[in-house]
């Protein structure tokens, strides 16, 4: 029976792919037609266009009408360019705004005659319908490394009437004419990706009137800063907008701590979002120490060995929000991490999602909450040689998370928990020498973690089993679609800095091609290992084998005996073809894509390496996804 799926799998991606053979090694694909690979590695249960380029997530907004959610993204292809989206009411499946062509907005007017850049959506705006505040450009190039043209960004508006198929541009000039000049004449490095909100907390310590509607526009000043800048609604019609000043500055390219769980500021900041956040979702009680915010940092070298983007880097700071002594308010961080440890993992935007959308409605969720979306672009922000054209497509918005504030208990107090970090001690028990920790909690959102693990086409479970070595899984999937989850835990004595334990698993493996995915100790780092995982990669310019890496602290554990162990390891393991994602202990994400290329590469194993004996708890896979564009398979 196996043989026989396999067959048929490979007869299909023959017949999708111009009769390419998947059980012999690769051609220079970079030689071949167009398109001629296109279903070679698509994913089929994340969020992308039906073809060409997908940029930053942006613009999401729940229709109060009719309570769908769309996710939004920036869209290019060879004959246009602007914005796109998806309309969801479960958060699994999709459709196309328009089917057609996808765009809902793009450059032309008078406003934007070059292009149009990220923004974001009121959705009860003008005349109670959905408003869309975005950057609209008329100068470029535009990037923090040269000098910035006066008012090539600037903040107009665009008004929906049609349930966001298409949103039709403000008939003036923009809302925000460009970057605020101030007594020194700011000379801006950015000044785009506005970012609207309310927040009762504002309202109560600004005097604003409540269910006034802020918005954050992202960038920082030459050879001084990276900042957020503040406005508030001044009318109804949200055609004026009083500035309240830089809100959070940092200066440029510094870190936060020694830059171990967050990276450098850069020079830049982009795609700035500000929300709050409590223990089951979305929050808006006011308190100050609930504000959350993302960013993208644009610049900074990655302070420490592993493999991030020495360009971008996608991060999330919690905070303090305060009036200061003249008046303005002021954002001041007290935890800061890294949303996705992926090195082309980049441009995060997310929005609410009320309890009474469609989705939540349907789930039985009677919260509010914050859902974000992260782009993962394949082609190195442009500067690879990726085969584009062959492909057809490129990029892909990665699984969307739902983000809350999470908690850490019984963590035994040692040295490991006093640091400038992604986490805080936020209580203290004596008793027991235990500390509670906060930091940024991230999971897959349940509708669609529902969608996958209820309908698998088919699961497998491995039992429980200790290991000294390496060794291979007795189950395998049919396919390069699934989920696979799995709890590791390590003895106390392999912690410390000369540890050579490792520990983890392989995928997509074959004799030709294998991905290792595994926690090492010795830097509290987990690795997605791609040297051997591409066949394609030897003859093929652009496709990208480089090891990718993110920090991860497991903790020491009080146990209810009153000994103490090391935090388990909890992995979820998303394969969707060549999107990989790997989500641990609810609080690190890192994305990636593995290029297997042979059909035979769908094995999996054990990775153990060391001195020590590891302790596997069962490992289940959940195989087959779910299709996110039903409509686009008809």
């Amino acid at each position: 029976m196996a043989s026989l799926v396999s067959g048929l799998l490979s007869l299909h991606a023959k017949r999708q792919d111009g009769g390419l053979d998947y059980n012999s090694a690769p051609p220079n694909l970079s030689i071949l037609a167009n398109n001629s690979i296109f279903e070679t590695w698509r994913p089929k249960a994340h969020v992308l266009p039906p073809s060409e380029h997908i940029g930053d997530p942006c613009m999401h907004y729940t229709d109060p009408k009719t309570g769908t959610f769309h996710v939004g993204y920036l869209y290019s292809s060879d004959n246009s360019s602007g914005a796109a989206a998806g309309i969801t009411n479960d958060l699994v499946t999709y459709r196309d705004v328009n089917p057609d062509v996808p765009l809902f907005i793009e450059p032309g007017g008078k406003n934007d005659p070059l292009a149009v850049f990220d923004g974001s959506v009121i959705p009860d705006g003008i005349n109670g319908s959905a408003t869309l505040l975005y950057t609209s450009v008329s100068y470029l190039p535009i990037h923090w490394t040269i000098p910035y043209t006066k008012g090539a960004e600037t903040a107009s508006l665009a008004v929906t009437s049609d349930g966001g198929r298409n949103f039709t541009k403000v008939n003036q000039g923009p809302v925000i004419p460009g970057a605020p000049q101030g007594s020194n004449q700011l000379n801006v490095t950015a000044f785009r990706d506005p970012f609207v909100f309310q927040n009762q907390y504002f309202d109560e310590v600004l005097g604003s009137n409540n269910g006034t509607w802020y918005n954050v526009i992202s960038g920082g000043v030459h050879d001084s800063r990276c900042s957020q800048f503040l406005y508030r609604q001044v009318d109804p019609e949200f055609r004026d907008w009083e500035y309240l000043g830089e809100w959070w500055t940092e200066p440029s390219n510094t870190t936060w701590g020694d830059g171990t769980w967050a990276g450098r500021w850069g020079f830049n900041f982009e795609v700035a979002n500000v929300f709050t956040l409590s223990e089951t979702g979305y929050g808006n009680e006011g308190k100050s120490s609930d504000f959350f915010t993302t960013i993208g940092t644009e610049g900074g070298d990655f302070p420490v060995p592993l493999q991030k983007s020495p360009d971008h880097d996608m991060l999330w700071i919690n905070g303090n929000v305060s009036l200061s002594e003249n008046g303005t308010i002021q954002f001041e961080p007290t935890m800061a991490g890294v949303l996705d440890w992926g090195s082309e993992a980049y441009a995060a935007a997310g929005k609410l999602v009320p309890a009474s959308s469609q989705a939540s409605k349907k789930s039985g969720t009677t919260v509010d909450r914050y859902l974000s979306y992260v782009w993962l672009t394949n082609d190195n922000y442009g500067q690879s040689n990726f085969p584009k054209a062959q492909q057809g497509w490129d990029g892909s918005l990665l699984t969307a998370r739902e983000l809350s504030k999470g908690t850490i208990p019984n963590v035994v107090d040692n040295s490991l928990v006093h640091e400038k970090a992604s986490w805080l001690v936020t209580g203290h028990d004596n008793s027991t020498g235990t500390v509670e920790l906060t930091t940024l909690r991230q999971c897959i959102v349940r509708e669609l973690y529902s969608a996958i693990t209820d309908d698998a086409q088919e699961t497998y479970h491995q039992p429980a089993r200790n290991l000294s070595s390496n060794a291979d899984l007795d189950i395998a999937p049919k396919s390069k679609f699934y989920v696979m989850k799995a709890s590791i835990d390590f003895p106390k004595s392999a912690r410390g800095n000369d540890s050579d334990v490792k520990a983890g698993f392989r995928i997509l493996e074959s004799e030709q091609e294998s991905t290792s995915i595994y926690y090492q100790f010795n830097n509290e780092s987990m690795i997605i290992d791609r040297a051997n995982s591409s066949a394609a990669a030897a003859l093929t310019p652009g496709i990208f084998t480089t090891v990718e890496a993110g920090k991860l602290r497991l903790f020491d554990i009080r146990e209810p005996s009153g000994s103490s162990k090391v935090e388990t390891l909890e992995l979820t393991i998303i394969v969707d073809n060549a999107v990989v994602e790997v989500w641990a202990n609810d609080r690190f994400v890192m994305s990636t894509w593995v290029w297997s290329w042979y059909s035979a590469s769908n094995k999996l194993g054990f990775i153990v390496e060391g001195s020590e004996e590891i302790s596997f708890g069962n490992v289940t896979v959940y195989e087959g996804l779910v299709d996110a564009w039903p409509e686009r398979s008809d």
